[in-house]
């Protein structure tokens, strides 16, 4: 499998960035703040691989969220299990919610799947804020949730807390690249194309979809929990439908279907959160008035976009005289997900 040219290049700079930070402030805010968008920028990518990859819209991702969240704090405050153990459960919970909604709602497609991932995430998030309140704390939530105990290190301390986070981001990036350039991800993405196609090509769409959707669960309840420690507190809010409408603002502005355009959609919600809440208290209100321009300007994302015209300033090398030119492949091929 190969990574493309642009995405090394922007994970690069990111991860120059990324080491930077800590080194250039030692401002708890803005290390708080960056640690929060890995986060978000965790949810973001896991999101993407079903919004982005395989083209289908999502109002449900919010109950992966908070389904991992949860999953941590009951893990490490009522059992007294290790964080590792607590994270580990998270991302096992999340595909498990993921592969519950998979059995309702990718039995229907379009607005129909989207109406039933949204009614799902509601009756988790009622669930969780009523019915579950001995569990979930209710509207109260679940308070001083702890971090890893690793090594004797103090991950209480806000940078040595953001170096575990930012391991996390950078492995979690690594392998959502690799998944990408893989024939799983060929494929997928195949099925966005034409789906009728991939499935004459002997592909089975629906058993493509479900893996697509438990990975993106499983993401999901991973950056639940570190949500959840971060916070050290969580709350049934982190299940509701605005936290899914929230995320898919954050892929579109970046740009959907590409590896950094959900983490480039999440600095900027992020920033401009911070930037409109401190001038005034209808800031949600501006945000979304950016989000309509943004996506008449810049219908592909901002990095969509300046992908897109990186790509025609830079246009393949034509092949040599006597060479013939490279053979582009109409379909991925097939593979054992057959």
């Amino acid at each position: 499998m190969k990574i493309s040219r642009q995405n090394a290049v922007i994970s690069a700079c990111a991860a120059a960035v990324v080491l930077a930070i800590p080194f250039c402030t030692q401002n708890d805010f803005l290390l708080n703040l960056t640690i929060l968008i890995m986060v978000w920028s965790i949810f973001a990518v896991g999101f993407d691989l079903v919004f982005g990859l395989l083209g289908m819209v999502s109002f449900g991702h919010a109950a992966f969220l908070g389904t991992g969240g949860y999953a941590l704090a009951l893990a490490t405050q009522r059992y007294g299990l290790p964080f590792e153990a607590g994270l580990g459960l998270a991302i096992l919970a999340g595909a498990a919610c993921a592969w519950i909604f998979s059995v309702f709602a990718l039995r229907v497609s379009g607005i129909f799947f989207a109406l039933v991932t949204l009614a799902l995430s509601q009756l988790m998030y009622i669930l969780a804020d009523s019915k579950l309140r001995e569990w979930t704390g209710g509207a109260d939530g679940l308070p001083g949730i702890g971090r890893p105990e690793l090594a004797g290190i103090d991950f209480f301390d806000t940078v040595n807390f953001y170096w575990y986070v930012a391991a996390v981001f950078a492995l979690v990036m690594a392998l959502m690249a690799m998944l990408r350039a893989s024939p799983f991800g060929r494929a997928v993405a195949g099925v966005r194309q034409n789906e009728i196609r991939a499935s004459q090509l002997g592909y089975n769409v629906q058993r493509l979809k479900q893996i697509a959707f438990l990975v993106s669960g499983a993401v999901g309840g991973l950056a639940g929990g570190l949500l959840a420690a971060v916070l050290m507190y969580m709350n049934p809010q982190m299940l509701h439908w605005t936290t899914s409408g929230d995320v898919i603002i954050m892929t579109l502005l970046g740009g959907s279907g590409t590896l950094w355009g959900p983490v480039a959609g999440v600095l900027l919600f992020e920033a401009l959160k911070e930037w409109l809440s401190g001038w005034t208290p209808y800031w949600y209100g501006i945000l979304g008035l950016v989000f309509i321009l943004a996506t008449l300007y810049f219908p592909q994302g901002v990095l969509g976009a300046l992908q897109a015209r990186w790509g025609r300033e830079r246009p393949a090398a034509p092949p040599a005289a006597g060479q013939a030119a490279p053979a582009v492949p109409l379909a991925p091929r097939e593979g054992s997900l057959s």
